[in-house]
């Protein structure tokens, strides 16, 4: 793909297309967001210098769009460097759900740029006017194709191997950019054709047409990513992955334990938090019972990567079964 050389470049300054040292979660955030940033300079840049000598009103949707994700990588780099700070006094669970913030944050503006100019563009469908030198608007389309999809694989490499649910926003805002600087650059294609054709009054439709399609592209995965960030900051519990890993834990250790009750699990950004209380025989010393509950927080860290594991130790309390009919409790 031609947007592929952009992303290798990325990686090539940063020092991460061949490294596969591991670093904390961190640095990969941190490098994702600087690139991010990089990135939609150069992308304002070009679409605001388009946008002056072609007076498209489907570019000037994208430069808003573009100026909204030079906005967020912004307030992002300083969210994460929050978001990583350890859990405090006032914060017992740490600041993870900043970074659930910026995804509402970023999907709630880009619903609102959206709105605005597809009123702009249906008042510019009965009153169409004829773009400047839509060659230039094509060029920078496809430009800009490039930097969003080549930006969107290295930041999704980044939110990979930081599980960070921010930076994954960002890598589809991008993605998402991609795909509308291509129907950008695909209107621009359109419109000249008809131009050449002798058809200058349906040519003067095509941008906002175009700019009608784009604010739909960008409402629906907007509304997505708001509903999806509003949800977890709701304390959603963890992905339905994580939790069959914490049954599966569990069950390799069924011989040392009676049973488990009232698992809960919550999200904070990244981070993931399982409690649950394990219930052990009335008999077992205090130290035997530790060393279980220890095992097994160690067991589901080591498998869950970034959760914090809570486990209170409770006495069985004799109802069972093997108690009733006078029977040697099994797990002694």
């Amino acid at each position: 793909m031609f947007w592929r050389p952009w992303a290798y470049f990325l990686c090539f300054l940063l020092r991460m297309k061949d490294n596969n040292t591991p670093f904390e979660p961190e640095v990969y955030m941190l490098r994702a967001t600087f690139v991010s940033l990089i990135c939609n300079v150069v992308l304002v840049s070009i679409k605001a210098t388009a946008l002056f000598l072609v007076n498209s009103l489907a570019i000037a949707v994208d430069l808003g769009i573009s100026l909204v994700g030079l906005s967020v990588s912004v307030i992002l780099y300083y969210s994460i460097k929050l978001a990583n700070r350890p859990a405090d006094l006032f914060h017992n669970y740490g600041y993870g759900k900043v970074e659930n913030v910026c995804e509402a944050m970023e999907g709630v503006v880009l619903i609102g740029i959206a709105l605005a100019m597809s009123s702009q563009a249906l008042t510019h469908l009965f009153h169409p006017r004829h773009i400047e030198m839509p060659w230039i608007g094509f060029a920078s389309s496809m430009v800009n194709v490039s930097l969003n999809f080549g930006g969107a694989f290295y930041i999704f490499k980044m939110a990979e191997k930081s599980s960070s649910p921010a930076i994954h926003a960002e890598g589809v805002h991008y993605k998402l950019e991609g795909f509308i600087s291509g129907v950008i650059g695909l209107s621009f294609l359109v419109s000249m054709f008809l131009s050449s054709r002798g058809m200058e009054g349906s040519a003067r439709f095509v941008d906002p047409v175009a700019a009608l399609l784009v604010s739909v592209m960008v409402i629906i995965p907007s509304v997505d990513l708001a509903k999806k960030s509003f949800f977890n900051l709701l304390d959603a519990s963890v992905e339905e992955s994580s939790q069959m890993e914490i049954l599966k834990q569990l069950s390799k250790h069924l011989d040392r334990f009676c049973e488990f009750r009232d698992l809960r699990t919550r999200t904070s950004g990244r981070k993931k938090f399982v409690e649950f209380k394990l219930v052990v025989p009335e008999d077992i010393s205090f130290r035997e019972g530790h060393k279980t509950v220890r095992v097994l927080e160690n067991d589901i860290k080591t498998h869950i990567p970034d959760s914090e594991v809570s486990i209170k130790m409770v006495p069985c309390e004799k109802d069972c079964s093997f108690s009733a009919k006078g029977l040697r409790c099994p797990y002694l």
